[in-house]
């Protein structure tokens, strides 16, 4: 599968590449990043080396593109998102967002560039979507709720992170599903204050 960017104008979504180890490192040290990604802690200039080799490299060649967040076309790594192929026509969405870009309504409009190009019969043309994020994770799930997520449950200690079971909030969108935010989510996680848009 060839790099394929997509941009709404105030976002830039590229492939990762070597000049932005030092970019990745930095961005990987915040423990808001940390607390909820699967990345290794401590972070270290070989773990940006063996994400670009082991996971972007074999991802963009077999359905499972990552692309960095920025915010010029030439910017600075500010995050990252990917579409992780567990099946022809289905995928798993992930991302993370710097600190300081947060609350701007950012992630959200990466989410619908990934999932636009991933719906797409000219992009991936899937299916479905799904997502999964540790509960408690509020600002990940306003995040997709607003862009056609729909709810879908939790699966008791139905993750791993760094050795350790977690619950795991589930939703999913369909590419019959509008884009719009979905109302049939739990009253406890829709109504929280979130911090990443």
């Amino acid at each position: 599968m060839e790099d394929h960017p997509l941009t709404d104008g105030t976002v830039w979504l590229s492939r990762p590449t070597e000049a932005d180890i030092d970019d990745i490192v930095e961005c990987c040290q915040e423990p808001t990043i940390a607390e909820w990604v699967t990345i290794p802690v401590p972070y270290h200039r070989e773990n940006a080396e063996s994400f670009l080799n082991d996971m972007v490299a074999p991802g963009w060649a077999t359905r499972s593109p990552i692309w960095a967040i920025r915010l010029s076309a030439d910017g600075p790594v500010v995050g990252m998102i990917d579409l992780n192929a567990y099946d022809r026509s289905g995928s798993e969405i992930g991302f993370w967002l710097r600190t300081a870009q947060r609350g701007r309504g950012l992630m959200s409009r990466a989410i619908a560039l990934v999932c636009e190009f991933g719906f797409h019969p000219d992009g991936l043309a899937l299916a479905r979507i799904r997502w999964r994020a540790f509960v408690g994770n509020h600002p990940s799930a306003a995040a997709v709720r607003r862009n056609g997520f729909h709810y879908e449950g939790m699966a008791r200690l139905g993750s791993m992170q760094r050795g350790v079971r977690r619950d795991t909030w589930l939703a999913g969108r369909l590419a019959t599903d509008p884009p719009g935010p979905a109302a049939d989510w739990p009253p406890e996680i829709s109504r929280h204050r979130a911090a990443i848009r």
